[in-house]
């Protein structure tokens, strides 16, 4: 039975597959609900989303995805508190960035309301797939792609846009090894590294295996030119403690955003951390680590919210990072947590009440 919630078309699912699901056990990004936003670009604009059943897409061979590769997307999660309410963390950041990454890639840019009143449907309509397990969220992956065939190299002429869901359980990295990157770069200037597009991480893929069969968990990169310059860990944003002092890199074409990354920056001022947005160079981490000075180093995104790195290594030698009982990164990792599932007050206005 078809239903109208925040003006957005219902399609209800025939059947649920919830009571198949162990929410105890949930593996990142494995299962999916039962719902997704559905939207097509045709004819020069945007039509009307819908929540439909979760499904398979069909595509024309020809369609040009496949061919040119004009596809962003954004990470988000939704949590359930103690009294069941339901809270996004920063979600117009979300769209904003999603809007920032199609129009570098030629991509209409989405409306507002399309984005938002069709998540928060969504979310109301899948409601029962939102854990209520503490460290578990609903995994949200909001994209952008195009539909529209042709073998010509030109933007599409149509394009869909789908947030598809996953329950997740808690994100535990474990202790991360990761290699400086000394030949590969994941992006360069005048490039779409800043944007969240799907070849960015393509890219990625061999460089990091590359570093997994050294014996790293992942890569950290550096600058396209000198590789001087340190910039991100893996697919996350990356800080550095020296001394008392977090570092991380400005934002560029080649840096991502990061939304996690804004957070615990003003977080950490806000904790009285002294905190530098300022370049950050390899053999000044080198030269940290080697005289004590190199307290934390960790990465910052959705999936994990922040990630440990246990030790790195370069030009063949590797380096341990101490072991503190009280870290910048589980404190800041708490607190952006806590505003996160609303356990905690929220004075910078992050937090958004699905309703």
């Amino acid at each position: 039975m078809n239903a109208i919630i925040n003006n957005i078309e219902i399609i209800k699912a025939k059947t649920t597959k919830i009571n198949d699901v162990d929410f105890d056990n949930l593996k990142f990004g494995h299962v999916f609900s039962d719902h997704m936003l559905e939207c097509n670009f045709k004819d020069g604009k945007w039509q009307a989303p819908k929540v439909v059943p979760y499904q398979a897409i069909a595509l024309d061979p020809s369609a040009k995805i496949f061919h040119y590769g004009q596809s962003v997307f954004e990470g988000m999660k939704a949590y359930k508190d103690a009294n069941e309410d339901v809270w996004l963390f920063r979600p117009l950041d979300n769209f904003k960035r999603l809007n920032i990454s199609s129009k570098r890639l030629a991509i209409p840019e989405l409306p507002e309301n399309y984005f938002m009143d069709g998540l928060k449907t969504l979310l109301q309509v899948d409601n029962g797939w939102i854990p209520k397990k503490d460290g578990s969220s609903l995994y949200i992956r909001p994209f952008v792609f195009a539909s529209g065939g042709g073998f010509h190299a030109s933007p599409a002429d149509a394009y869909k846009f789908i947030i598809a869901t996953a329950p997740s359980g808690a994100y535990f990295s474990g202790k991360v090894k990761v290699l400086i990157e000394e030949k590969y770069s994941r992006s360069a200037n005048g490039g779409v590294g800043f944007a969240k597009a799907g070849g960015n991480y393509a890219g990625q893929f061999y460089p990091t295996q590359l570093a997994i069969d050294k014996g790293y968990h992942q890569v950290i990169w550096t600058d396209d030119n000198t590789h001087e310059y340190i910039e991100e860990a893996g697919a996350m944003n990356i800080f550095v403690r020296i001394n008392d002092t977090l570092i991380t890199g400005p934002t560029s074409d080649r840096i991502l955003d990061g939304i996690t990354r804004k957070s615990i920056i003003e977080l950490a001022e806000a904790e009285g951390i002294s905190v530098e947005v300022r370049k950050i160079s390899v053999q000044e981490v080198v030269a940290a680590a080697k005289d004590g000075s190199l307290k934390e180093m960790f990465g910052a995104g959705t999936a994990a919210v922040i990630s440990p790195i246990a030790g790195f290594g370069y030009k063949d030698a590797d380096y341990d990072l101490p072991e503190l009982d009280d870290t910048y990164a589980s404190t800041l990792k708490k607190r952006i947590t806590d505003i996160q599932t609303n356990k905690a007050e929220d004075p910078f206005g992050w937090r958004y009440k699905v309703e």
